[in-house]
């Protein structure tokens, strides 16, 4: 594939886009041969695709998905079509809402659609004094009893919550290490980075209060089949890359509006070799490109991880030979360099090298993105690689207990039996903190590692608008764990490669 240099400063970046409207893909004439080798054009009929019959148009992922759950044989981008939904989540900030519009709409005695399908899990404003985030649990809690919802991940004790064995942590991670993603299924949640479980080849998306009132009501939702945009990744994955730098290039790419209401279909060798945490992390940040879903084909790496944790049936679905995509675009991945998202905007980006005289003030590792086990021992694997220690502030959240545990438990490739926890110790590094969103998305002022003054922060998370973690005069570098990591050990916004090569 021919290559163009698109800036000097991105000359490692290789792509090649075909933008092909929806009707280059539909015949609409077909040339019949007529005496004296005359050639004229006949308008072919139009029909609507048959419902029994084997003949369809060939359809994406995103497309078969859609249309098997409205139990229909064919949906083309753009149809509006009624969805049975196979699990619907909500947690503490965006439940209370959707349940009281259940109540007003449906009936204050009204039963949920199916008691099994709900999944209602506490963890955005958790370890606070604040009383209306506490009421927020308390009112998922006596839903949740007056529903006898099976699903329900409990905390009571906020003093030590390994005293709840019932408490997970951040809902898209925790939904993954849980069962409840399959591929082929539709799951919808109160939550924008709903996307994340895509990475296990199912249609997954954030929705809003309203809907999520509705759909605990009836098992239903009204959605419109968005366009597909495919992303094809090839070549080796150099060893100072993670997915968070894939998914910032491809943002920075298209932009933020780049993806609005369209579906983003990951494939290619890189992505192919990505563990499920990678998936999730190159998914998981689509609608920060204004996508209405990421979605990954789901393989052997899927199928081992879901092993085990859930024994609902399931069927995968992958798109046809011949599907139509909106656009395609290819990344050489072995050419990537380091990037970051500088502030305010995830698609302002730079090569991390780029930013050397950036000073920072603290480094947050944690959230959906980059709270995950893998994210962590990658951070130690660049604290190990050091053996330095850090000059600012390091926070350190783990996404859920599980990941928690792995951080004090599972020992670091490389580093004579050492665990995450003993080589951010040894780092300087703060304490892993109580699992939950943490400062992600700023939260109550008493939240651990909240941003209360103007400062600059390299964070691991998904969004870095004004605001997000807390002062509205902060600054914040958008990076993967290597990132992070590195710049902790310097004070600076640092590439990695200072430390891995």
């Amino acid at each position: 594939m021919a290559s163009s240099l698109l800036s000097p400063s991105f000359s490692s970046f290789l792509r090649t886009k075909k933008d092909l409207p929806l009707y280059a893909f539909s015949s609409q004439r077909c040339f019949k041969a007529v005496p004296k080798r005359i050639r004229c054009s006949v308008a072919a009929p139009q029909r609507q695709p048959s419902t029994t019959g084997s003949v369809r148009t060939a359809m994406t992922m995103t497309e078969k998905i859609l249309a098997r759950a409205s139990e229909k044989a064919q949906l083309s981008p753009g149809d509006n079509v009624w969805v049975n939904i196979d699990v619907l989540m909500t947690h503490d900030v965006c439940g209370p809402g959707s349940i009281g519009i259940f109540k007003r709409e449906f009936g204050e005695d009204a039963k949920v659609w199916d008691r099994e399908k709900v999944v209602i899990i506490p963890d955005h404003y958790i370890f606070t004094s604040d009383e209306r985030a506490n009421r927020n649990v308390d009112i998922l809690r006596d839903f949740c009893q007056e529903q006898n919802i099976k699903y329900f991940y409990d905390i009571k004790d906020l003093g030590n919550f390994k005293a709840n064995p019932d408490y997970k942590g951040v809902c898209h991670v925790a939904l993954a290490q849980e069962g409840h993603c399959r591929p082929g299924e539709v799951l919808l949640s109160t939550d924008s980075h709903t996307c994340t479980a895509g990475a296990f080849g199912q249609f997954a998306t954030g929705i809003g209060n309203t809907e999520a009132g509705f759909v605990l009501g009836t098992g239903k939702l009204l959605l419109k089949g968005p366009p597909t945009l495919r992303f094809v990744m090839d070549g080796g994955m150099p060893d100072y890359l993670l997915s968070k730098g894939l998914i910032l290039q491809i943002i920075c790419e298209i932009s933020v509006a780049g993806a609005t209401y369209k579906a983003m279909e990951f494939v290619g060798t890189t992505v192919e070799s990505l563990s499920m945490e990678e998936r999730m992390t190159l998914c998981n940040m689509v609608v920060e490109a204004g996508g209405k879903n990421g979605v990954v084909p789901a393989d052997s790496t899927t199928f081992k991880y879901i092993e085990g944790k859930t024994f609902l049936p399931y069927e995968p679905v992958y798109s046809d030979q011949k599907a139509r995509f909106l656009s395609e675009y290819r990344f050489d991945v072995s050419k990537l360099e380091p990037v970051v998202a500088k502030p305010h905007s995830p698609d302002n980006r730079a090569l991390a090298r780029e930013c050397k005289d950036v000073k920072i003030n603290r480094v947050y590792i944690g959230s959906c993105t980059g709270g995950k086990t893998e994210d962590f021992m990658a951070a130690a694997k660049v604290f190990l690689a050091s053996g330095k220690k850090v000059k600012v502030p390091t926070f350190l959240v783990p996404a859920t207990q599980k990941v928690w545990m792995d951080v004090y438990t599972i020992p670091v490739p490389g580093s004579g039996g050492k665990t995450c926890s003993q080589i951010f110790e040894e780092a300087g590094c703060d304490t892993p903190a109580s699992p939950s969103c943490g400062a992600c998305l700023g939260g109550p002022k008493d939240t651990y590692a909240r941003m209360n003054e103007p400062q600059v922060c390299v964070s691991t998370t998904n969004r870095n608008f004004p605001g997000r973690m807390g002062h509205k005069e902060g600054q914040i570098y958008l990076a993967s764990p290597y990132t992070a990591a590195a710049s902790a050990l310097t004070g600076y916004v640092t590439d990695p490669r200072e430390f891995l090569q």
